[in-house]
């Protein structure tokens, strides 16, 4: 039996230069007083894009934040590049805020990126997500089976589509299945919506990432879901789980939001309580349902707690 702690185990539980500084201000009364700006360290599509305007679509329908929150995408190295520009370039800044998940702590253990969580404010964990295998209708794969078995007869013929940090998970698919993860032909995206295209053009035979990511063409049968790495199958997603197909690997991401180092702590503050009420809101929940996101909302000491014990995990997991 395999196991991984990838952010939350629920079976067993660009760098940016400019000549400008950014302006500084005080966060505390009237906060926020002007644009925030959200950002996704990776492509439109991806598994943060999703993430960061799921977040903006229900502060601003429920009124929750009345001040603009602009969306930008700043890929890069699964979001490594933009942490080294919210370290370097934002430091103390109020109005920046971005998504992150176990990429950030995956980046770091590899020696992707020089900065961890510990290196920036983290605002709140929101979010825990499945990652599920994809490939197209008329594809040669119908199961994981089928995929395990050509990896083992022709590694370079399967070509797999995956982030660098999802690429793990795959890896573990492989390895339960009796075959050598270091034979995978894999070729790197920033996220579902590149994976998608490459798997429509035939670039690649599979794909892994979120659920989140690839939901909508599943749900209108466009993709075919090969299998999911939860323990149960999935409410409204009609994926077979790796388990049932003698794959005994179930893996779950986490995703949150954090902000440049010294951020202020009424900015932080701020953020805590409206995404707090943000998670409890009718849109939120309806958001969370269709993407397939389980809320796991954490802040404060425990969000502490989780990023330290995740990391001796992850760093554990790596050195095996």
């Amino acid at each position: 039996m395999i196991r991984f702690a990838l952010g939350v185990l629920l079976a067993a539980s660009l760098t940016l230069t400019g000549c400008q500084e950014p302006e500084r201000t005080s966060a505390g009364q009237g906060y926020p007083a002007g644009p925030v700006t959200m950002t996704a360290g990776a492509n439109p599509g991806s598994g943060f894009d999703i993430t960061i305007r799921a977040v903006v679509e229900a502060l601003e329908k429920e009124h929750i934040v009345d001040v603009p929150l602009p969306v930008e995408n700043r890929p890069g190295n699964s979001g490594a590049d933009f942490l080294a520009t919210m370290v370097e370039r934002y430091k103390g800044d109020e109005n920046q805020v971005s998504v992150t998940s176990l990429s950030m702590m995956m980046n770091e253990l590899l020696g992707k990126s020089t900065y961890g969580y510990d290196d920036v404010t983290m605002i709140a964990r929101l979010i825990t997500e499945y990652y599920v295998v994809v490939t197209r209708l008329d594809s040669p794969y119908n199961n994981l089976d089928d995929v395990m078995s050509g990896i083992k007869a022709d590694p370079k013929g399967v070509v797999v589509g995956a982030a660098n940090d999802d690429q793990a998970p795959f890896d573990l698919l492989v390895a339960a299945a009796g075959g050598d993860a270091s034979t995978i032909n894999y070729v790197p995206f920033e996220g579902g919506g590149d994976q998608i295209k490459a798997l429509e053009s035939g670039e690649i035979s599979v794909a892994i990432g979120g659920v989140s990511e690839f939901v909508d063409l599943l749900s209108a049968g466009t993709l075919q879901p090969l299998g999911v790495l939860s323990e149960e199958r999935l409410p409204g997603l009609d994926a077979p789980t790796a388990r049932e197909q003698g794959l005994d690997v179930t893996l779950s991401n986490w995703r949150g939001l954090y902000g440049p180092p010294e951020m202020p702590q009424a900015a932080v503050e701020y953020w805590q309580d409206a995404l707090g009420k943000m998670v409890e809101s009718p849109t939120w929940k309806q958001i969370a349902k269709d993407r397939h996101f389980t809320t796991t909302f954490m802040v404060g000491d425990e969000f502490q707690a989780f990023l330290e014990e995740t990391q001796a995990d992850v760093k554990q997991a790596l050195a095996l």
